[in-house]
């Protein structure tokens, strides 16, 4: 399923404090925080997609880092 991002609506019209919902495609959009009942919007996001690739490491280079390989050519020049 996917997860969803809200964000609180204040008085003023100015974002609050975000929170993520793990919701069906089928369900309705929330329209108020769940604990606190303040009006909330959903949030667009960039979908996270599972490529099968390892994950990023912190260190080294590019996304990848240095433990895959794809920098050595780089690194010999």
């Amino acid at each position: 399923m996917p997860t969803y991002v809200y964000e609180t609506i204040r008085e003023d019209g100015a974002p609050g404090e975000r929170f993520e919902v793990t919701q069906k495609m089928s369900d309705p959009v929330i329209e108020k925080h769940p604990t606190t009942g303040e009006p909330v919007r959903r949030v667009l996001t960039a979908p996270m997609v599972n490529t099968g690739a390892p994950r990023a490491m912190s260190t080294g280079g590019g996304g990848c880092g240095t433990a895959c390989g794809c920098h050595s050519s780089m690194s010999k020049n």
